[in-house]
């Protein structure tokens, strides 16, 4: 019995020696929690270097009186309403616990301080596992744009297409699927200068009906926006680099497809590797058990 609870103690204390401490995110970190001169994508380039994990904190530093944060629903982010905020906080500094994990919501009350800026859209996840090894993929693949947020513009900004793809390889042969609202919006293959100018003038290909599937037949990078008034604007635009070749031709896609444009190298954001991450507190409460067991 001793030594089976030695052996208990010493799992446990080396599960302690791996865990990763409760983050506490200083958003903004120097600049804090501000009406930003840069517009929205200050805050969404802060949180695109974040890995916000269950039983995180939220530090927001502002002066009382000048400023206050809301937590509020994913419509009133977008719109900047604040009349029924999930919480309120009016006096500086506010902590926020992240109890749960999915999407949350901020933004200052005050005045237009939300119309200019600020405001802050994170996603929470549980402990992430270890990063896998990458490995050579040879069958194309169907790639949703945006996942659930779909081909919209984006609440986040560039930002959010930029983190969608950030994480994966594209292969020649795999297809991107772009859903959006008929009539609303479209798609544009465009080349990299039209990307970074937003003048949509001069488009490759744009498709007007969704869902549109567009297979990615070349290597290189390849560039997407809308061609409707401000979306490129205001960060509905898609950056990707293929890879390599599947060495077999091109799936079939759902819908129209287009060759896209080629363009020099792009260097996009690196992989973030979030060590794994198990909460002390967990680990407190499994030994008393286990004691209470043997």
């Amino acid at each position: 019995m001793m030594m089976r609870l030695a052996i208990l103690v010493v799992a446990l204390f080396a599960g302690l020696q791996t865990t990763v401490a409760v983050t506490t995110h200083v958003v903004g970190d120097t600049r804090g929690w501000v009406v930003p001169a840069e517009g929205p994508i200050f805050y969404a380039a802060w949180s695109a270097k974040q890995t916000f994990i269950l039983g995180d904190i939220l530090y927001f530093n502002f002066t009382t009186g000048a400023e206050d944060v809301a937590r509020v629903t994913a419509e009133a982010f977008l719109t900047c309403n604040s009349t029924n905020p999930i919480a309120l906080v009016t006096t500086g500094p506010a902590n926020f616990s992240l109890n749960s994990t999915g999407e949350y919501y901020f933004i200052g009350t005050l005045d237009r301080h939300c119309l200019m800026g600020q405001k802050l859209a994170i996603n929470v996840t549980t402990s992430p596992g270890p990063t896998p090894s990458p490995s050579t993929r040879t069958v194309p693949e169907n790639y949703t744009v945006g996942d659930r947020l779909g081909w919209v513009i984006p609440p986040l900004g560039e930002i959010a297409y930029i983190s969608w793809a950030y994480n994966k390889t594209f292969i020649v042969g795999d297809t991107l699927v772009f859903n959006f609202f008929n009539r609303s919006d479209d798609v544009a293959v465009v080349t990299k200068d039209v990307y970074n100018s937003c003048n949509t003038s001069t488009s490759l290909a744009v498709y007007n009906n969704s869902p549109a599937a567009i297979t990615l037949e070349k290597t290189g990078e390849h560039y997407f926006t809308s061609t409707y008034n401000y979306h490129c604007e205001f960060g509905q635009k898609l950056a990707i680099n293929v890879t390599g070749s599947t060495g077999s031709p091109p799936s079939t896609p759902g819908g129209p497809s287009s060759g896209a444009a080629e363009g020099p190298n792009v260097a996009l954001p690196p992989v973030s590797a979030a060590p794994s991450r198990i909460p002390t507190s967990y680990l407190l409460i499994l030994f008393p058990i286990a004691m209470a067991v043997f």
